[in-house]
């Protein structure tokens, strides 16, 4: 384990940091919000992930979609006994909206903290909306981690108790070149981020390459590294994900779900081979499993990959 990783002092309320501060191999896993006041699906998608994973994402308006809110289904994962990533968009507030959410998820006893940009309204089904952006996702992470660690708020007033939370940030080491890609992850670092969660890897060779320059500056001293692993159902699916998002999928990888008389055991086979071995890329230091309307494979990925039973450290 890296020295600094190991000798970080824990800050926040996170089990999900205390797992990852232990030296263990982090599993975390995402639940996207429906379009509902009837937050029973979500309760049903934690029911999946419960002592599976060490802590699930909840998305923040997904694609630029109206849907239950992140701190409402965050709150609705805690009660389920599931630990959860608040995801948090510039888009939707503004630096005041930002810092408010943080202090009352921090009151409800969420812990985790995902930093992302957003995607813009006309993307979703509300094209007419403003867009906020106050704040870069740099400049959130900074105003985040400052808030934690200094209990003052971006405007310079102090707060009577700071939140205890575990910030991350997201990466893309497929998005433009290498190197610019690092260099978004190397800002995200430097302006204070605990953790990272990387998009989806097919291709571990490149996303091994991109790893190497982490590692030339030592960033994953400084920073716990998920690398993202999203299982494919179909031959169909794995087009989607190169045409219209994208991803990097090797092409053996793409003749291996369109000759796959099982497509669906495939690509669970695919995505089990995927984490072990991103499990031995030095760095790594856990995976986030992004099922995509896929919930239930979840148990059935990690343990074939070998990471249940799933450590649980005392606080």
């Amino acid at each position: 384990m890296p020295a600094e990783v190991a000798s970080r002092a824990i800050r926040a309320g996170s089990r999900l940091e205390r797992i990852l501060a232990s030296g263990a191999f982090g599993v975390t896993a995402e639940i996207a919000p429906p379009a509902s006041a009837d937050g029973s699906e979500i309760r049903r998608h934690a029911a999946v992930y419960r002592r599976t994973v060490d802590a699930c994402n909840v998305t923040d308006g997904q694609r630029a979609l109206v849907r239950i809110s992140s701190l409402a289904a965050a709150t609705i994962a805690l009660q389920e006994g599931v630990e959860p990533i608040m995801q948090m968009v510039s888009r939707d507030r503004n630096r005041i909206g930002l810092q408010s959410d943080l202090l009352g998820a921090a009151a409800l006893g969420i812990h985790n903290v995902l930093c992302l940009w957003g995607d813009p309204p006309p993307a979703g089904n509300e094209k007419d909306a403003k867009a906020v952006f106050d704040l870069s996702t740099e400049e959130m992470i900074a105003t985040f981690r400052a808030l934690r660690d200094t209990g003052i708020l971006r405007g310079g007033d102090k707060v009577e108790q700071a939140p205890k939370v575990f910030i991350g940030a997201a990466a893309d080491p497929f998005r433009g070149s290498k190197e610019e890609s690092f260099g978004k992850l190397r800002g995200k670092v430097t302006a204070g981020a605990d953790f990272v969660q990387t998009q989806g890897v097919y291709d571990v060779d490149a996303f091994e390459e991109w790893m190497r320059l982490v590692r030339k500056e030592w960033l994953h001293d400084k920073v716990y590294i998920l690398a993202g692993v999203i299982p494919l159902k179909s031959a169909k699916m794995a087009r989607f994900m190169v045409e219209k998002l994208g991803a990097v999928v090797p092409k053996h990888i793409l003749d291996r779900m369109d000759r796959a008389p099982n497509p669906k055991a495939e690509g669970v086979s695919i995505a089990v081979r995927t984490i072990k071995a991103l499990k031995k890329i030095e760095g790594v230091r856990g995976v986030h499993i992004m099922p995509i309307g896929w919930e239930e494979i979840v148990p059935d990925l990690v343990r074939e990959a070998g990471l249940l039973p799933r450590p649980d450290p005392t606080p």
